[in-house]
């Protein structure tokens, strides 16, 4: 299985509503829950609204449109992060699964896939 890397900084936030989100910028993020509205983005991207954030995050995806019959992706690569203490932050769209970690771990990261057999692109 392939992992892309994703070379952008990204920031998780809290924002107040989502005005000030465009939406049609590239690697946008939201979720509504009845507690929160949320947001991943590029941080250069992070809406004046935001109530609260946390930068320092980069990203790879899994390589590739994802069947849904297709079971424990995500779970193996969680696993292999949680064994090497490296939390993670995940979102899945339609087509494919997203994993940020903090950037202080996001090397280590890639090298724990590439060693578990991935193939790093």
């Amino acid at each position: 299985m392939e992992i892309e890397t994703i070379d952008y900084n990204f920031s998780v936030c809290k924002v107040k509503d989502y005005s000030l989100v465009d939406v049609e910028r590239e690697f946008c993020f939201i979720g509504r829950t009845d507690e929160e509205k949320s947001l991943v983005c590029i941080t250069e991207n992070v809406p004046q609204n935001t109530m609260e954030r946390d930068d320092g995050w980069k990203a790879f995806r899994i390589q590739g449109i994802l069947d849904f019959s297709l079971i424990g992706i995500l779970a193996k690569i969680s696993s292999l992060m949680a064994e090497n203490r490296i939390g993670i932050f995940a979102v899945s769209t339609y087509n494919t699964d997203y994993i940020l970690t903090k950037a202080e771990n996001y090397s280590k990261a890639i090298k724990v896939l590439s060693d578990a057999g991935y193939q790093i692109v």
